[in-house]
């Protein structure tokens, strides 16, 4: 028989607490929400003052959705979804060896190496990002998708929740395999990698969302619009002459609403890599 938790003063104080500042992060959410139902920059009519029509897109329709997809934003989006994709695969199994090789193996230099990692996640990316595109532009990698794709392979923090989650697997595993004669490589495959599930979708996640969000590096490597990314197209939706929000609030829900369906989708195992990130043996 299932027995319930009573309910003190306090449990109801908090509850209530956290249920108020949820609502205050979603009705900036749901305005712009409403607000991509509206044509043109009507949706600031109801704002002074504010009235629950603002949330409410009553009369409202799809156009700016139609007029989004018209394109050029689809193509961006597209670019967006490809450079993702191939940075968590790629990202994946780069972060996922250097990991091992910070956790399980044995070398001179290693906590050197691991304090580079823990370096490379502090230090902003936008603080050598021109440099970096000048010399990616003397390889000729200027508007390519492996000029895109190869400044977010190697993500430290990944490289850090990965190797923090293989500390935590006991010791005695990978001895135990090294006793039966195993290779480095299938201790990798056959132990570490069916354990730590969490731990790559929590990187993965990470390296998607790092690729996801980028603007300054596609708009310094990336000039022509066939290979402009998702960011760069919403930005661009501000005309010269006129702005039309209700596009750009539709161009916002889209480029939201992608990478929250894939944190809704892994949340479980996104918590626990974030919880297993401290635990060591």
């Amino acid at each position: 028989m299932r027995t319930r938790m009573p309910s003190t003063p306090g449990v109801v104080v908090r509850t209530a607490g956290a249920v108020m500042v949820s609502l205050l992060f979603l009705i900036p959410l749901l305005w712009v929400v409403a607000s991509s139902f509206r044509p043109g920059n009507s949706a600031f009519g109801y704002t002074s003052p504010f009235t629950f029509e603002a949330f409410v897109p009553l009369g409202g329709d799809v156009s700016n959705y139609v007029a989004l997809f018209d394109g050029y934003f689809v193509r961006a989006v597209g670019n967006s979804l490809l450079v993702a994709a191939a940075t968590v695969v790629f990202g994946l199994v780069l972060s996922v060896f250097a990991a091992f090789a910070l956790s399980a193996l044995q070398f001179p230099g290693r906590e050197a190496f691991f304090v580079v990692v823990v370096l490379s996640f502090l230090i902003p990316f936008d603080a050598i990002a021109i440099p970096m595109s000048a010399q990616f532009r003397d390889w000729g990698l200027a508007n390519t998708y492996v000029g895109l794709i190869l400044p977010g392979l190697a993500n430290g923090f990944a490289i850090f929740v990965l190797r923090q989650f293989f500390l935590g697997i006991p010791r005695e595993l990978l001895e135990a395999a090294r006793v039966d004669g195993l290779a480095w490589w299938r201790i990798l495959w056959q132990v570490y990698l069916p354990l730590c599930r969490p731990a790559l979708v929590g990187a993965g996640l990470m390296l998607f969302l790092s690729q996801w969000q980028s603007y300054v590096w596609p708009l310094l490597i990336g000039s022509d619009t066939e290979h402009h990314l998702a960011p760069i197209a919403l930005a661009n939706l501000r005309g010269q002459l006129e702005v039309n929000f209700g596009q750009i609030f539709a161009g916002s829900v889209v480029l939201t609403l992608i990478p929250g369906l894939l944190l809704l989708t892994f949340q479980r195992h996104f918590t626990d890599s974030v919880a297993a990130t401290g635990i060591k043996d």
